[in-house]
């Protein structure tokens, strides 16, 4: 018997990968290749007892060689055997093993002890593929995958630099023979030359690789090429058996396998984070590059003469603050998000920290970034202050040339009327008529004074407020007045002469001075209620197009008082002519004392009447407009009332979530993404927000009483709240990177986030430097000695003494250190996410350059320095050529040509040292 320790344990194994029915057959074909892969399995194990099987289901009825083989492959002493002829003798040694297959864990289904006996090929093969898959399969194990997909796993690893090799599966993944050569090749490449093999041949690939398998690799032909290449699936458990062998003949390689893994992890990383760099440096550039374009053009407080012009840049700046730049706030938090992660995974993996080049750190950034927010504030805030000072300019404008066109008109005539001398040739009544004639020419002139001085003082506002056309302004007013002083002036000249020859007048008709007395300032009413009519008017509110409503409608009311005053005038001249054709005065028909007549009066008062209800139509139209305004008013301030306090509600949740311990940090991170959900589906609301806001800026709405909150405020309220839900999730999903690299357990992160709760007394998520000392202290960090961990079995006194006897005397210097770390900007203070950082740092094992260097050194073969071809051979192609790109030639004393220096690679991995 072949002698090994007694097995005393039981281990618990996956049960039988494929269960036997004793119902069904096997494929014919798969049957021969079972029995010719399974015997020679059998043999090369019990060659080691020296001994063999012609027949596997002969050879095993009796149960010898069967207890023989288990004793073998296992290593341990079965029970003794029966040495009978009997079938009982017979039944009880395959029971006997049959047993010691079930002690190690393996469910047999329908495979019994006499059917063995019997010389059952189906469960004869069925026993022995689960002996198979138990002590050659089931224990194979690759990256953290064992058995049949560790074996599949290996083979796809083995195989993956050879092109023309695809292994998917363990049946026509290897019919072309070229697996079979790959495996030979990739750990013995001086047995087969490779690049002679063709797909086409499979069966020069099949022999070749089973023929060199044997004969060099002790590795029994199990399978016959003609039997694989005639089979449409060949026999998944043959192959497997027959593959197996194969990795066993290669297990002695799984140590620099294990190195080059370690290698291909810590360049996977280090390429990862180059490429994180290079993308941070490029959208640092592109967005500082907007920034620096947009902020002249913001800052540009150029203005435009006319309102169409201004107009026309407020809708730019509404096309700028809509489309152009809610793509740079989602660019500029991106940039936030990848510089953190970026700086999580360098210290995770043991880098240096990224510092970006000069003027692209994240400062800079939101430096640059808040000047261009102080420029748009204040171009915004320009541009409304522009277009209400050109409304108020073209109003004034108007009113201008109204004004001086009434007056222009009044004065037509009037310097040559008083430049006459008819007086010196009149009768005396016609002397009398031009006196009275004269004054009241003279009220009619104090009358348009108010007139002229209006038409002045709006003059000079224009000039105050930099009217374009000011000169133009300056000049028409600079003639009226020069003309009302002429006028002046005449006047005072004619009516002193009037004055020295009135006393050569003795008679006056009374009527027609009458008449010119009541007619002249009755028409000077008119002309004011024609010009009060045709007036312009301006208003923003209900209230004051009420008021000019209700000044309408006094206004109205004294029209009939007025049509008296009408007919009391016109009752006057018609009894003058009366008179006159009563008494067949010689009056030309004319009144000598005024150059109004009744005509003029009617159709003036004719004008009056027509003005009335067209004044009555522009009133209800701005009343109407008004009203519209106030609606868009109040539709503002009711969704503005609302996604105010409502964002302001959601800031203070997620800064709630963001500080809490409620759940693990999945759980926190589900709730915030939810969170994160709903905040992004009330974006349409925002976005109807905006709309009624355009439609008030487009109503030239500048005020509302309704609400203290503006569209900016709302615009900047929720581009903080979308910064402040990505940032939170960033972080939490940094710290669920944190605790899956390093190991720490959900307690301690609680614990942590108690501590650094408890000292961030104001909520700001941060801690100031004496803080973050303070939470160092109650976390066990003597501070004052130096950084190390509370061992919760020492004093104060004790633990001092222990550091200073193994060398450690940090004090401020240590803290000044671990500050470095934690606060790399020097901003004073301490995120929790850093805080996180160096609590794992401190309390979990990364990987280091010593690691790294003694994993080059396996694959180099204890060499100093390492070659190109070992290099091709152990890693990835990307990563073999990533490492030949950068390891520095070696320059040792026992240096051969193209030797490289692994060393120096591995220190620089961890900025020990530069590339």
């Amino acid at each position: 018997m072949y002698n090994m320790d007694q097995y005393d344990g039981e281990e618990n194994y996956m049960p039988q990968e494929d269960d036997w029915d004793r119902d069904l057959l096997l494929d014919p074909a798969w049957e021969k290749q079972q029995r010719k892969t399974f015997t020679a399995w059998c043999n090369s194990h019990l060659r080691k007892a020296g001994t063999q099987i012609e027949n596997i289901e002969e050879d095993f009825r009796d149960g010898l060689k069967l207890m023989l083989l288990l004793e073998v492959i296992s290593g341990e002493r079965l029970a003794k055997p029966e040495r009978g002829k009997m079938r009982v003798h017979k039944i009880s040694n395959v029971n006997k093993a049959l047993d010691f297959i079930a002690s190690k864990g393996v469910k047999l289904v329908s495979i019994g002890a006499e059917e063995i006996v019997d010389g059952n090929a189906k469960m004869t093969l069925g026993m022995i593929w689960t002996i198979i898959l138990r002590f050659a399969i089931q224990d194979i194990s690759v990256e953290e995958t064992s058995a049949k997909e560790g074996l599949l796993l290996w083979c796809q690893r083995k195989t993956a630099p050879y092109k023309n090799v695809n292994i998917q599966n363990f049946h026509i993944s290897w019919k072309d023979g070229l697996g079979f050569c790959a495996l030979i090749h990739r750990h013995r490449p001086e047995l087969i030359d490779y690049g002679k093999l063709r797909k086409d041949d499979p069966m020069t690939n099949l022999n070749t690789a089973f023929d060199v398998a044997e004969k060099y690799l002790d590795i029994p032909k199990m399978l016959d090429a003609e039997d694989i290449i005639s089979t449409l699936r060949p026999d998944e458990k043959a192959v497997m058996t027959y593959v197996s062998c194969y990795y066993h003949a290669f297990s002695g390689k799984q140590k620099a396998e294990t190195a080059a893994n370690r290698i291909c992890k810590v360049l996977a990383v280090n390429q990862e984070n180059e490429q994180l760099m290079e993308d941070y440096e490029k959208l640092a550039s592109d967005l500082l590059e907007w920034i620096r374009r947009t902020i002249p053009w913001l800052e540009n407080r150029m203005p435009e003469n006319t309102m169409q012009a201004m107009q026309q840049k407020l809708e730019d700046f509404r096309d700028y603050r809509r489309l152009h730049k809610p793509p740079k706030v989602q660019e500029k938090c991106q940039l936030e998000i990848n510089f953190n992660t970026l700086q999580t995974k360098l210290r995770l993996s043991n880098r240096p920290a990224f510092m970006p080049s000069e003027g692209k750190m994240v400062s800079d950034i939101n430096n640059a970034w808040g000047n261009l927010e102080g420029a748009e504030k204040g171009y915004e805030e320009w541009l409304l202050n522009e277009i209400r000072r050109l409304e108020r300019l073209d109003h004034l404008a108007e009113k201008f040339r109204q004004k001086a066109a009434i007056h222009e008109a009044w004065t037509e005539g009037k310097e040559d009327m008083l430049q006459k001398r008819d007086y010196e040739t009149a009768s005396l009544s016609e002397i009398k008529a031009l006196l009275k004639k004269h004054e009241a020419f003279e009220s009619d002139l104090a009358a348009h004074q108010d007139r002229v001085e209006q038409i002045a003082a709006i003059a000079q506002e224009l000039n105050e407020l930099d009217y374009y056309d000011s000169p133009s302004v300056n000049a028409r007013c600079q003639r009226i007045c020069d003309q009302w002083d002429a006028l002046g002036a005449l006047t005072q000249k004619r009516s002193e002469a009037l004055q020295r020859t009135e006393k050569l007048l003795e008679t006056i008709d009374q009527l027609y001075l009458e008449f010119a007395k009541r007619a002249a300032p009755f028409n000077n009413w008119m002309e004011g209620a024609m010009e009060d009519l045709q007036d312009t008017f301006i208003v923003h509110t209900i209230e004051e197009i009420q008021g000019l409503s209700t000044a309408h409608e006094q206004f109205k009311a004294t029209l009939p008082e007025a049509d008296k005053e009408r007919q009391a005038i016109l009752g006057i001249h018609n009894e003058i002519a009366k008179i006159v054709q009563t008494y067949h005065v010689n009056m030309a028909g004319t009144n000598p004392y005024t150059t109004i007549n009744p005509q003029e009066i009617n159709a003036k008062w004719d004008k009056v009447r027509q003005l009335v209800p067209q004044r009555d139509q522009a009133l209800i139209e701005e009343h109407a407009r008004q009203q519209n305004n106030e609606r868009l008013r109040r539709q503002f301030a009711n969704q503005a009332n609302v996604i105010g306090p409502w964002i302001q509600t959601k800031m203070e949740e997620i800064g709630r979530i963001s500080i809490e311990m409620h759940g693990t940090l999945e759980d926190q991170l589900t709730h915030l993404r939810q969170y994160e959900k709903s905040i992004v589906n009330y974006k349409p609301k925002i976005d109807q927000l905006e709309g009624d806001h355009q439609l008030i800026q487009e109503a030239l709405i500048f005020d509302n009483k309704h609400t203290n909150y503006t569209m900016e405020h709302i615009r900047v309220g929720w581009e903080q709240l979308l910064t402040t839900i990505a940032r939170t999730i960033n972080e939490i999903e940094n710290q669920i990177l944190t605790r899956d690299a390093k190991g720490i357990s959900q307690e301690q992160l609680n614990e942590f986030r108690a501590s650094f709760n408890h000292f961030d007394r104001d909520h700001s998520g941060t801690l100031g430097a004496e803080e973050f000392k303070a939470c160092l202290i109650s976390l066990g960090f003597d501070i004052a000695n130096d950084a190390q961990k509370r061992s919760g079995i020492m004093d104060a006194e004790d633990f001092k003494t222990c550091l200073i006897s193994v060398g450690y005397n940090l004090g401020e210097n240590e803290f000044s250190r671990i500050m470095s770390i934690v606060d790399p900007n020097r901003m004073g203070i301490v995120t929790f996410q850093a805080f996180i950082d160096f609590m794992s740092r401190e309390t979990a094992d990364t990987d280091t350059a010593d690691q790294v260097m003694a994993s080059f050194k396996v694959l180099a073969g204890d060499k100093n320095y390492i070659l190109a071809d070992e290099l091709r051979r152990e890693l990835p192609p990307d990563q073999a050529e990533y490492c030949m790109a950068r390891m520095a030639p070696y320059t040792g004393p026992d240096a051969v040509p193209g030797a490289l220096d692994y060393m120096s690679f591995s220190t620089a991995l961890y900025g020990e040292s530069d590339l």
